[in-house]
């Protein structure tokens, strides 16, 4: 029996999404005063290796659940499930071993950590088994997939030893832009395939949407983001306002490279391969850890209320 696979269902290469834990890391070492707690970096590895489990065990069930659709696309036709190179039977194993290894890891960094985890594999179960199988409903595919966003801000904030629940307002606005990211790329799907009636056969959600509708639906993720960004913005750390020139262009990049042939947001794992908006993202980043050091007394003077409503 070949290995290799089973190694590619269980997607170890999209295990760089789970730097999305790093804000929830930072903020938590923030909320500490920038003190680094004892055993810190140990807690991250176990973390990152728990939800890492986790989440290739949502690959491999995504992988044999969708295998007779993904046969109907031009590109995911040639992944080892409908290729015929998996045997079904071992990968449903496979699925299981996998959140056992993620949920015992898990264990040892406290019962929040393992509830956030425990969290992000029942959703991969509310998204792709049927039923239920939000991936097929229009806009619940979109949301339900987003949510790993927020949960991955939380797997880094009780990995890095917190308890309490962070800002309520950086947690909605991590969702939504999740939300932007799984609308890019389903716009960018749609305009990939072309078909109307191959996309409906592919993805059920693809039977309702079209351009018009996944375009309003990202603006309203990318408006909403900017709403719960801004109010975490103004309750929690005023400096980052001096971001959000940088945000809202990271956002027009982005949507850029959804319009492109083949777009790069179909696949996020390959987005490293633009250089120039990896270089503007690393800046983006570097430039809003800045402003969480940094104290700028002016702009609490500037955005000082002048009315106080009843």
């Amino acid at each position: 029996m070949a290995i290799k696979p089973y190694l590619q269902i269980a997607r170890f290469d999209h295990w760089f999404k789970n730097i999305f834990i790093l804000p929830g890391i930072v903020l938590a070492v923030y909320e500490h005063h920038w003190q680094i707690q004892a055993g810190l970096v140990p807690r991250i590895v176990i973390g990152l290796l728990a939800i890492g489990c986790i989440a290739s065990s949502n690959y491999v069930i995504n992988e044999i659940i969708d295998a007779p659709r993904d046969a109907l696309h031009p590109v995911k036709r040639h992944r080892p499930v409908p290729s015929g190179l998996v045997n079904v039977r071992i990968g449903y194993i496979q699925w299981l071993v996998l959140a056992l290894i993620g949920t015992g890891l898990s264990i040892r960094l406290g019962a929040e950590f393992v509830a956030s985890v425990l969290s992000l594999w029942v959703m991969g179960c509310l998204y792709n088994i049927p039923p239920i199988r939000l991936k097929d409903k229009p806009y619940l595919d979109v949301l339900s997939e987003s949510v790993n966003n927020p949960i991955r801000l939380l797997v880094g904030w009780y990995a890095a030893g917190m308890s309490k629940l962070p800002p309520v307002s950086l947690v909605a606005a991590y969702w939504m832009i999740g939300a932007f990211f799984m609308g890019v790329k389903r716009f960018a799907e749609l305009r990939r395939i072309r078909d109307p009636e191959t996309a409906r056969r592919y993805r059920d959600s693809f039977g309702y949407y079209n351009e018009q509708r996944l375009l309003i639906s990202i603006i309203y993720y990318a408006v909403a983001f900017g709403l719960f960004f801004g109010v975490f913005i103004m309750r929690y750390r005023l400096e980052l306002l001096l971001s959000i020139p940088l945000v809202a262009g990271f956002i027009g990049w982005y949507m850029n490279l959804g319009f492109l042939p083949d777009s790069p947001a179909q696949y996020p794992e390959q987005l490293y391969k633009q250089r120039g908006f990896i270089i503007y993202v690393s800046g983006c980043t570097l430039a809003m850890l800045i402003l969480f050091r940094v104290h700028l007394p002016v702009l609490y003077r500037i955005f000082q209320p002048t009315v106080r409503l009843p």
